[in-house]
């Protein structure tokens, strides 16, 4: 279908007016217009910290701000336009559901507009019995795109303010369309959705609840007009951000300035064990309550370690990507426990007898008829069981703990899980790319350890739908034991260590590479030891075993004052209890990036606010994989900055609320009560102390490289996501040049300024 314009229309888009002079504008790209300041939200299962300004990235930082309290901070929306949205939802909430739901939504299979518009014609509480309503309702275009375009024509919405109105259709109900625009341009799975939806389904629905609800919305477009916050509010938030970046970045840089050219005692000593941690701010800490226990040396790579895979569960059958969302997996590996086909076989049981459970409480519970008899049958056991965890978390979990079914407890079964690398899972070739690329991008290609122990991480908490939030974000909202585990297998096998010795990365014989997950909520570390190793290196693990308990007890002790809690009663109860609002405070502070050798940061204490990358340039000629780690790692590290920051500064418009008023919806995403928006951030109690005092400190990442800036200049000027953040100032970026010994901040238009107090 297509919209005619006349002779000439003017648009404000990126903060410039545009003359169109007698285009044709196709539904389509109206369509697109509108969904283009949009930013996704991710479902609870796999919840990804995003940017909430992911769609007003191409503005400067403080324009997107001003744009962002025009379009999503809106207050008191009209009363037709709240009774628009409460329809929405409900048609939403039914589609989407995953399982929630007592009665399923039936037709979806069809997609949301095809099955929507089959149904809508008996919802009475959309057209009211009302006959006229019933006859606009029948004479819509059963096709989306015409749907639309008869809609605006109804509502006579005037030519020029198409585009306008059509964004106020998503941005009046921002977390909906957020999930819709996940679902529709992130998720990696959407080609073969079993209930599919487009962009255009859910607009054609929208419009059409609005054409039916309140055909005069095109007074929505003067209202959104006289709603504007006031610049003086935006004015002070801005100036506390800047603010809290300046007090924050001279401090950081003093310390690291200080590090960078201060000549370092190289010991001749092997490392007893090297460790190879996430760059999450969470393993920062550790590692250096780690390092002191002994002769280790620690490197910070992505969570991920470079592997483009979805991970399968042979035994529940369910597979997930475990890479970062702006990658694709390639390869599909199938995790199987390494145990007796017949231990298996009674693992397999006990996960089917626990899902049938669970279905059959599910359909008594929501049924019409039985969930009074169920109340009577298992009053008694749901009130022991809420005494067992709210009095005794610990002894209650592992209780509990018997009787279901997780695949890292069935795991236990022997210390290590296998994965299946080989046929239809990672061929040799992708091995031995994976390999090398991986070690090159931490520069570890020399002075292997006897033990190398690769460790993603994982959080544990009860009765919490955020945990995926908690858990590593470069795995995409999952666990990195999985990922930890691949790496090891390839790099313990004898024709990946043949193609890197020809590569010039020799490793010897003795050295193992073992897998490890470190729970960031408990400072557990768990090694995935092979019970084959000989007693040499049984010993060695052993001992190491004994230093990450110490390390765990250090680390843990300085999270506890934060969490306002002792040791043995806060941290370790946190991870079991079920009423805990706030397991552990996640990233919350984080502030930096930094891009260098670990000798840069080892004797600074960064109280876990630093994403590590290991780097040196010296063995990056080609900028390779510094771009690697500024396109990718650096950029999911703003989007967690960003989500942070929002959830900061407008719990309400950007983030979840409080968890003490929320509502899981189709066991999807979160609500507050139990017809509000989609809500697509994090809690207030995971960036608040209370209700009034702030944790999290609001302020935008800097990243900060030891390399020549030239080499930086270079890679940004090729890099349009790079000249987009650092260009309209997302991110800052600081460069330690080695060159000329002194520090520089790139400015928005990419002049290299030296910082003043460092060098010359």
């Amino acid at each position: 279908m297509l919209t005619n314009i006349g002779s000439i229309i003017r648009k404000e888009e990126c903060g410039e007016l545009i003359e169109l002079k007698n285009k044709k504008i196709t539904i389509d790209e109206l369509s697109e217009h509108a969904w283009k300041n949009i930013a996704p939200c991710w479902p609870l299962k796999n919840m990804v910290a995003a940017n909430p300004l992911q769609g007003l990235e191409e503005l400067e930082f403080e324009s997107a701000l001003t744009q962002a309290a025009f379009y999503y901070q809106q207050q008191d929306l009209p009363i037709m336009m709240q009774e628009v949205n409460r329809m929405t939802i409900k048609w939403c909430q039914a589609f989407f559901d995953e399982g929630q739901a007592t009665i399923r939504m039936p037709l979806r299979e069809k997609g949301l507009f095809a099955s929507w518009s089959v149904l809508a014609e008996f919802d009475e509480t959309l057209h009211g019995n009302n006959e006229n309503r019933k006859a606009q309702f029948a004479q819509l275009s059963n096709v989306a795109s015409e749907a639309i375009d008869q809609c605006i024509e109804e509502m006579e919405v005037p030519l020029e303010n198409r585009k306008e109105f059509m964004t106020l259709m998503l941005t009046s109900l921002p977390g909906w369309a957020s999930y819709i625009k996940y679902r529709t341009a992130w998720d990696y799975q959407k080609h073969t959705q079993r209930y599919p939806v487009t962009k255009l389904d859910y607009l054609a629905m929208r419009l059409i609840i609005t054409r039916i609800i309140w055909p005069e919305a095109v007074e929505l477009l003067e209202w959104h007009k006289k709603n504007n916050l006031t610049s003086h509010s935006l004015s002070s938030k801005i100036v506390e951000i800047e603010k809290n970046e300046s007090q924050y970045r001279r401090s950081l840089l003093d310390k690291l300035y200080q590090q960078a050219f201060r000549a370092h005692e190289e010991s001749d000593k092997a490392a007893d064990a090297q460790f190879i941690f996430c760059i999450d701010v969470r393993s920062e800490p550790f590692r250096r309550a780690l390092e002191k226990q002994g002769n280790y040396q620690t490197f910070g790579f992505a969570g991920f370690f470079g592997l483009l895979v979805s991970i399968r569960d042979q035994v529940s059958g369910e597979s997930y990507a475990s890479c970062p969302v702006l990658l694709t997996p390639k390869q599909v590996v199938n995790q199987d426990l390494s145990c007796q086909q017949r231990s298996k076989s009674g693992i397999i049981r006990k996960k089917a007898l626990s899902d049938r459970l669970k279905r059959l409480y599910q359909e008594l519970k929501y049924n019409f008829t039985t969930p009074f008899t169920l109340a009577e049958m298992l009053g008694l056991w749901s009130g022991l069981t809420m005494i067992g965890k709210t009095i005794f978390p610990l002894g209650f979990a592992k209780l509990s703990s018997i009787f279901e079914y997780k695949a890292e407890q069935a795991s236990k079964t022997r210390p290590i899980l296998t994965l299946e690398i080989d046929g239809d899972g990672i061929s040799l070739a992708d091995q031995c790319a994976y390999a090398e690329s991986a070690l090159r991008m931490m520069d570890l290609t020399r002075n292997f350890s006897s033990l190398v122990i690769i460790c993603g991480h994982k959080s544990e908490t009860r009765n919490n739908a955020y945990a995926a939030a908690l858990d590593c974000g470069a795995c995409g909202g999952h666990h990195g034991g999985g990922n930890a585990k691949i790496l090891a297998a390839i790099l313990n096998n004898k024709k990946v260590r043949s193609h890197l010795t020809k590569q010039n990365i020799p490793i010897a014989d003795k050295t193992l590479f073992v897998a490890a997950e470190h729970n960031t909520t408990t400072d557990e570390v768990e090694l995935y030891a092979d019970p084959v190793f000989d007693e040499s290196v049984t010993k060695k693990i052993a001992s190491l075993q004994s230093d990450l308990i110490l390390s765990r007890r250090e680390n843990a002790r300085s999270r506890a004052e934060y969490l306002d809690g002792s040791y043995d009663g806060g941290v370790m109860v946190r991870s079991k209890d079920w009423a805990q609002t706030r397991p552990e405070w996640g990233l919350a502070r984080n502030a930096a990036f930094v891009i260098g050798p670990r000798k840069l940061t080892k004797d600074i204490d960064l109280e876990g606010r630093c994403f590590l990358h290991d780097y040196n340039w010296q063995h990056d000629q080609d900028g390779a994989i510094l771009t690697t780690i500024l396109t990718a790692p650096m950029v999911v590290a703003q989007w967690i900055n960003m989500q942070y920051l929002f959830s900061t500064l407008d719990n309400i418009a950007f983030g979840g609320g409080s968890k003490i008023t929320q509502n899981i919806c189709g066991k999807i995403g979160i609500m507050q009560g139990n017809a509000s928006d989609l809500m697509h951030g994090l809690p207030l109690q995971s960036v608040n102390k209370n209700d009034k005092e702030t944790y999290h400190q609001p302020l935008r990442l800097v990243t900060i490289v030891v390399a020549p800036r030239e080499k930086i200049s270079e890679i940004i000027s090729q890099q349009v996501v790079l000249k987009k953040l650092f260009g309209n100032a997302w991110v800052a970026i600081t460069c330690i040049d080695p060159a000329d010994k002194k520090m520089y901040h790139l400015s928005r238009d990419f002049i290299w300024q030296e910082t003043p107090g460092f060098g010359g």
